[in-house]
């Protein structure tokens, strides 16, 4: 995937420089010479990084910068300025940039910093809801401290990436970040998981292991569904907790750690509490600060922006581009399986449409409503391509037409289908 960095600058040599920088590193560099035209850009292209001049005619960077959090907050923002001083540094830090430069700079200090930059918007989190919002507010408070989070919300939501935007802005961000799917591993392999074994601590223990704690020292662990957690399990956590140390299978005595705790779940952790399958005590020592992230059903205005993301992503660097008809459809499904589920829907309705326009007719046939189970994206296209027949009583024309392909192409796919001695419309 090939990033894109937006530069506005009314300084044409400054403007000049930084495209050539950017562009040698292989990113793809667009620029403008001040706030107006830099959104008329914006308003048709999805850029992935923003650097702008503080100090331009008409609207300055700071206002631009406003401008920006209000319209696409996901998109990081480097200001430039050459009359940085400490003030200003902070000024502009709270205001929502993602950090700033100070004229004259160097240009491995320029790649490092849209390195950095780039590294937060690949995992970053779209949103423009109110919704999503206040949770980033809150995680933003949380991340300044060194409290324990519970995490909740349905499969799909992005639990993940909200704890590692709390890593990513806190003081730990320079240490390892380690996740833990404590469903996914048997409990007495999840043990020697979390905790390592010293040598000889069981038969085929031949040497030392480093439980995820130790690997996570000074950075912070996630513990990724942690109601499936065993109830033994469970104590020893709970003793983590509270004392600060673990005990390592086969050592004699406890280790201390430094290590910040951040846990999920998906289900509704009091009900599995009062069924005795999670300790009460435990709980508490987890929901110090509690961050809940909504179901996308919940925040639908979110739909677009992240659509046109995921259609970024997979479209191969072409002009994939989302009609209205198929933008509607998408506004109004539910996704039972959250982003997750709209990122896949996504990335196979990009293969169904040629990467030309994506229509409702390739997302009909791909959604969570309507339970395709297709074991490859080729018998996924086959069966679209003869439903869609079937719809226009075998007119190729029209079935090219609302597939988004040439009837040649349909007409190959068609004789391909044949020869496999599928019957077709």
């Amino acid at each position: 995937m090939k990033y894109t960095i937006l530069v506005v600058d009314d300084d044409e040599h400054m403007r000049i420089a930084l495209k050539e920088s950017l562009t040698r590193k292989g990113y793809e560099v667009h620029t403008a010479s001040d706030s107006k035209s830099s959104k008329e850009i914006m308003e048709r292209l999805i850029v992935d990084l923003i650097i702008t001049d503080v100090k331009m005619p008409g609207e300055n960077g700071i206002e631009l910068l406003h401008y920006i959090k209000e319209r696409i907050p996901y998109v990081p923002v480097i200001l430039i300025t050459a009359y940085g001083t400490i003030q200003d540094a902070v000024r502009v830090m709270k205001e929502g940039a993602f950090d700033y430069l100070e004229k004259p700079f160097n240009v491995e200090t320029l790649y490092e910093l849209v390195k950095r930059a780039i590294g937060i918007a690949q995992g970053k989190i779209i949103y423009v809801s109110r919704g999503m919002k206040e949770v980033l507010v809150r995680a933003t408070m949380v991340a300044k401290t060194d409290l324990t989070v519970l995490i909740t919300g349905e499969s799909g939501v992005g639990k993940e990436l909200i704890a590692r935007y709390i890593q990513e802005n806190s003081e730990r961000r320079d240490r390892p970040f380690v996740p833990v799917n404590c469903a996914a591993l048997p409990d007495n392999l999840l043990e020697s998981e979390l905790f390592g074994y010293e040598k000889g601590a069981f038969t085929g223990a031949t040497t030392r292991k480093l439980g995820k704690f130790e690997v996570a020292g000074g950075g912070t662990i996630l513990l990724d569904e942690i109601t499936e957690m065993d109830l033994r399990l469970q104590a020893k956590l709970l003793r983590v907790l509270q004392e600060g140390e673990i005990e390592v299978i086969g050592s004699k005595y406890p280790k201390k750690i430094d290590v910040r705790v951040i846990a999920t779940t998906n289900r509704n952790i009091e009900e599995i509490i009062s069924a005795g399958k999670f300790r009460e005590d435990l709980y508490y020592r987890l929901n110090v600060f509690r961050l809940h992230v909504p179901p996308l059903r919940q925040r639908k205005e979110d739909i677009p922006v992240l659509a046109a993301y995921f259609v970024k992503k997979y479209s191969r660097g072409l002009d994939v581009r989302i009609d209205d008809d198929a933008l509607n459809f998408l506004i109004g499904n539910d996704w039972r399986g959250n982003i997750r589920e709209l990122e896949n829907t996504l990335a196979r309705a990009c293969v169904l449409s040629n990467y030309t326009v994506i229509k409702r007719i390739h997302l009909e046939q791909v959604s969570f409503e309507n339970n395709i189970k297709v074991s490859s994206v080729k018998e996924m296209e086959m069966k679209l391509i003869i439903d869609t027949l079937k719809t226009v009583n075998g007119n190729r024309t029209r079935a090219a037409s609302l597939l988004g392909i040439t009837v040649r192409t349909l007409r190959n796919k068609i004789n391909e289908y044949r020869e496999r001695n599928i019957v077709v419309p």
